[in-house]
């Protein structure tokens, strides 16, 4: 199965380019402020997998930042999805993110690979996208219509409504956030 893979950022803040007309037929942009006592994160780091097979979008949000042990995670989860429907590959289209390229990834694939073989598991092949060509990932489009959808024009999203509305939006499952490991 042929699958493109990245991580977005969902800001509760900064607005996908689009404007209000008010009453002087002048467009008005309104940027929700921070307001003190919130304790909701300003953005959700979120990893998806857009499947080629069905057009699909396997999302999982994330608590932290995307790092290399929280990208293992995705990837295990994403195996063990596509094995439960009797996939045996993942052709991985990605970008060029420190954490794809880490030794920790690496090695992580390399490992899954041998036990997947064993196991006769989900096995994967990983192809990186030329550096600076965020255009030639098909999900990076999926990225913004997903933003301008599911941001209000107006006012502020909690964070648990913003994943929601997220979830709701791709049709995908809420899941429990992966977590950074503790160090």
């Amino acid at each position: 199965m042929l699958g493109f893979q990245d991580e977005v950022w969902w800001s509760r803040f900064a607005q996908p380019k689009r404007a209000l007309w008010t009453d002087q037929n002048r467009p008005q942009t309104e940027k929700p402020q921070w307001q003190s006592g919130d304790q909701d994160p300003k953005a959700l780091a979120c990893y998806g997998l857009l499947r080629a097979d069905s057009g699909e979008m396997m999302l999982r949000f994330v608590k932290g930042r995307p790092i290399s042990a929280v990208t293992c995670d995705f990837l295990l989860w994403v195996t063990q999805e596509l094995g439960k429907q009797g996939k045996k590959a993942l052709l991985l289209i990605w970008d060029n993110a420190s954490w794809h390229m880490s030794k920790q990834v690496i090695s992580w694939i390399k490992w899954h690979n041998r036990e997947a073989k064993m196991s006769g598991g989900v096995r994967i092949l990983s192809c990186l996208l030329p550096k600076r060509s965020p255009w030639l990932n098909p999900i990076e489009p999926k990225w913004l219509h997903g933003k301008r959808a599911v941001m209000p024009a107006q006012g502020l999203l909690s964070a648990e409504e913003l994943e929601s509305r997220v979830c709701a939006y791709y049709g995908c499952p809420k899941l429990e956030p992966l977590a950074q490991p503790l160090s």
